[in-house]
């Protein structure tokens, strides 16, 4: 059973990660009002695939907060429902792996009782799906339902890395504290670069509103100092995650996991930079704005795995098993 809590939680923090590559293409397509209500889809469990399927005065009984809704958009629609019918899915993959980790009651009760807290995290985060929807797409909403689910991830990558304990052969790494104190500053840096990132696509949102797509050109020009900011803050955050891929290389095992960890976040960090810059340069392409987010968040997750494989031992007691996370 343990070892089925172990894949399982695995492909629940793989399907997570997906539902936010989905979330990035509903905002990056404007597809966050497809559906004005909730949980329904205009009042129904299957949304319209066409406007004659609507009553005529659908724009007044679905309007957001008094203000009559946009013109019907089936492409929006179904963006945005498929978007919560993945939400709800992965609300029931949380719910299994949260009664897989009772097996894990008498022998480490925090993998259970965190388990659960991701369960009701995931309640939560419907929630607060269905305050962005109410409240019209409210951007501090929006950032408040992304952290809640890197939050989420946080648990189960935590929880998963912790039923390794007593399976997984640990790495000896030297001098803890010092590529610690690099790897935390990282994170944080990290962690800062994602939530000004957010603001960012918050003022995006705003700006496609006023200038429409015909002018997407002159977007970036319009967006204000928290996008001057974001773009200076990841020259200090490329700096810091060198630093650290140097400091794993020299008190780590140069062809153990927390290397290709490190090496991993490196190459991630790279290509979200890059995906930054032909943002920045070339009118904000639609299909590269959900791929920045996710590689941010996939950099996070693995930021929470690196600490916690540096501080194994420390965390959850010597290891003397020899078995592989992946045959585990």
């Amino acid at each position: 059973m343990a070892a089925i809590y172990r894949k399982f939680g695995i492909t629940t923090i793989i399907a997570v990660y997906l539902l936010i590559l989905v979330g990035g293409i509903v905002r990056s397509t404007g597809s966050g009002m497809g559906c004005p209500d909730w949980p329904k889809c205009f009042g129904q469990y299957v949304p319209p695939t066409d406007i004659s399927e609507l009553p005529e005065d659908y724009k007044t009984i679905f309007a957001v907060q008094g203000r009559e809704i946009a013109d019907f958009n089936a492409v929006h629609t179904w963006i945005e429902y498929i978007n919560r019918l993945l939400g709800a899915l992965i609300g029931l993959f949380i719910l299994i792996t949260a009664v897989l980790s009772v097996s894990f009651w008498k022998k480490d009760k925090i993998i259970t009782l965190l388990s659960i807290l991701a369960l009701i995290g995931v309640l939560i985060q419907g929630w607060l799906g269905a305050k962005v929807v109410s409240s019209d797409l409210h951007e501090g909403m929006i950032t408040i339902h992304m952290i809640m689910a890197l939050v989420i991830v946080g648990l189960l990558i935590y929880t998963v890395v912790r039923s390794y304990n007593g399976v997984l052969k640990t790495e000896k790494i030297n001098n803890i504290p010092k590529v610690n104190l690099i790897a935390f500053a990282s994170a944080g840096v990290a962690f800062a670069q994602l939530i000004l990132g957010t603001q960012v696509r918050e003022n995006i949102d705003n700006i496609s509103k006023m200038l429409g797509e015909n002018m997407r050109s002159e977007w970036i020009e319009n967006l204000g100092m928290t996008f001057y900011i974001h773009r200076s803050f990841s020259i200090l955050v490329l700096l810091l995650h060198v630093a650290l891929i140097y400091s794993i290389w020299k008190n780590a095992n140069k062809n153990g996991r927390i290397a290709t960890f490190g090496k991993s976040l490196l190459s991630i960090l790279v290509i979200e930079v890059v995906t930054g810059i032909i943002m920045a340069y070339f009118a904000i392409p639609k299909p590269l704005q959900p791929v920045h987010m996710l590689l941010a968040s996939v950099a996070l997750g693995i930021h929470i795995l690196l600490i916690l494989f540096i501080n194994f031992d420390f965390l959850f007691g010597k290891n003397v098993a020899h078995e592989d996370m992946i045959n585990g």
